[in-house]
């Protein structure tokens, strides 16, 4: 099966924030384990994606928004069979829920990936994909505690043309 190229729409943190995350990359990554420090595409950047589609109109009127506080909290799993998504969970706030509302009606109606969908979405920052289930518990002791950053920006992301998009940083 042959997946269309998607479009999605990604919330941005401050450099610590970022920097911490990608020490979790970087610390997977030296233990011999799955991690996303393996991909080192200058478009690889810790985020938590709002909105995800194969098509998508343009998104001015959501960058002018004040920063928020953003916690990510215990890890999590995503998947099935021998190997999973390991991710940070990201505590929902009533800002990152207000933005997320946001998002979705500037872009209107259209199919959103289940994962990503109103009432459906479950905020994380992705630390590796395809974990093996018996590398889970060493994974696990990698990960540190609760992570206190602020949202700082908006970015769009296209697949098929592998670009990235400023939507404009917070105030």
């Amino acid at each position: 099966m042959t997946r269309s190229p998607v479009i999605s729409v990604e919330l941005l943190l401050d450099a610590e924030t970022e920097a911490a995350v990608r020490a979790e990359w970087a610390a997977l990554a030296s233990a011999g384990l799955s991690s996303l420090a393996a991909h080192t595409s200058a478009s690889n950047r810790p985020h938590i994606t709002l909105l995800v589609r194969t098509e998508l109109a343009a998104l001015d009127a959501i960058a002018a928004r004040p920063t928020f506080d953003v916690r990510l909290g215990a890890p999590l799993l995503f998947g099935a069979g021998d190997r999973r998504v390991l991710a940070r969970s990201v505590v929902p706030s009533e800002e990152l829920l207000a933005l997320h509302h946001a998002v979705h009606d500037a872009a209107g109606p259209g199919a959103d990936a289940p994962h990503t969908a109103p009432r459906s979405w479950t905020p994380h920052v992705t630390l590796a994909r395809r974990v093996r289930i018996r590398d889970l518990e060493h994974a696990l002791e990698v990960v540190g505690g609760d992570l206190h950053g602020t949202a700082r920006a908006l970015r769009r992301w296209d697949a098929a043309t592998r670009t990235v998009t400023s939507l404009g940083q917070f105030l």
